[in-house]
């Protein structure tokens, strides 16, 4: 079965999708087979660039018609955030199936319409959140699920960058609520979030705080992807979203949780990690090392016990058999590949996508009781809507 896609926008994001379109037919020759049939995206000679490296058939500048094409079958939404919603309503209503990257809208409200829409359409919908899709976080999950770490009473998680700790960096997109509908919390935050309600359960009330530390930037004269660059004398523009959000957590199921999102931890590039501790053992993840997990079991000898590495490269731990010899370790695009092979898989088995849009509202329902904790310094409950 071949899925023709169109992808909308070809960035970081898009570039990591259109390398996993291509390695999937490799890798998962008895999955869908992804056609890369349509990049879109606004500049052309910059497109046509994107288009011959990455391997797309054809390119179109205006996303409608991307969408609409009849030769299209499913539609990979990989802009920014202030884009999401209209681009997502209309691909599924023209009965595409649809992936779009989160944060899934930029409010709440605009989420639980997609949603609604989607699950109207009756097509695959699916959200972006790639770290589920680690094999040592899958093992995580199994020894949690197994009982092996008993009643879980701790996360704390962690997703810390420093990318623009320099405050002569540029506003980039990224920190225009606007565009982007929060900062730290909806870039980084919304990755923790939901590795936290994919291993522990669901977040019931919150109580948080949040700085933007730098207050005014220059505006950016070119922006792509992470990086920007400015021209002397630009003008001073102000930020508009939080730098750094920490926030606490009671879980519906008992558990409690403590969460930090920042771009303003230096040395840290992608220290996306967290520890959970139950009565029986504890795991401790962090993406820098994603190959790896250290796992604590209380029911080993006392003379041997404490945390051990296990390397989660090797049968049984997920996605080995497809990859490469035992201990030759896998990146962070193969996370992407895993996210692609859902999707491709869903969508011919007619099936439910994991993550979905469902697990993009009730990750925007946490981060919106995240921002009221901020304001009213308060706990704040948060609503299950799935």
């Amino acid at each position: 079965m071949d899925v023709r896609i169109a992808l909308i926008g070809y960035k970081f994001m898009g570039k990591a999708h259109s390398h996993a379109y291509h390695d999937l037919p490799m890798f998962f020759p008895d999955l869908a087979k992804p056609v890369k049939q349509l990049l879109c995206g606004r500049t052309p000679g910059d497109l046509e660039v994107a288009r011959d490296r990455f391997g797309w058939l054809g390119t179109q500048t205006d996303w409608r018609a991307a969408v609409m094409d009849p030769d299209v079958d499913a539609v990979d939404i990989s802009v920014p955030s202030d884009a999401h919603k209209e681009i997502a309503l209309t691909a599924l209503r023209a009965g595409k199936h649809v992936f779009c990257e989160k944060p899934l809208a930029l409010t709440l409200t605009d989420a639980r319409e997609m949603l609604d829409v989607a699950r109207r359409a009756g097509v695959v919908h699916m959200v972006g959140f790639n770290y589920r899709f680690a094999p040592a976080v899958r093992l995580a999950k199994s020894l949690i699920e197994s009982g092996r770490l008993g009643t879980i009473y701790h996360i704390r998680a962690v997703f810390l960058q420093d990318w623009i700790v320099n405050p002569d960096f540029p506003l980039v997109w990224r920190l225009d609520r606007n565009v982007a509908g929060s900062g730290s919390l909806g870039d980084l935050g919304a990755h923790i979030i939901d590795l936290a309600r994919y291993l522990v359960g669901e977040i019931a009330e919150v109580s948080g705080l949040s700085e933007t530390f730098v207050k005014v930037r220059p505006a950016p004269a070119f922006m792509t992807g992470l990086s920007a660059s400015v021209s002397e004398g630009a003008p001073m523009q102000p930020v508009t979203v939080d730098d750094a959000t920490l926030f606490l957590a009671r879980f519906a199921g008992g558990a409690v949780g403590s969460f930090e999102a920042t771009r303003f931890a230096l040395g840290h590039r992608c220290t996306n990690a967290f520890e959970i501790n139950g009565s029986l053992g504890s795991v401790r993840f962090d993406f820098e090392r994603m190959n790896e997990l250290d796992v604590y079991l209380e029911t080993d000898a006392p003379d041997v016990r404490g945390f051990r590495r296990v390397l989660a490269t090797d049968p049984p731990h997920a996605y080995s058999e497809v990859w490469w010899p035992a201990g030759h370790t896998i990146g962070y695009e193969h996370t992407v590949v895993h996210e692609m092979a859902e999707w491709m898989d869903a969508i011919a088995t007619k099936r439910d996508a994991v993550p979905s849009f469902a697990d993009g509202v009730q990750c925007q329902a946490v981060m919106e009781a995240v921002e009221l904790a901020c304001r009213s310094r308060s706990w704040e409950s948060v609503p299950l809507l799935i």
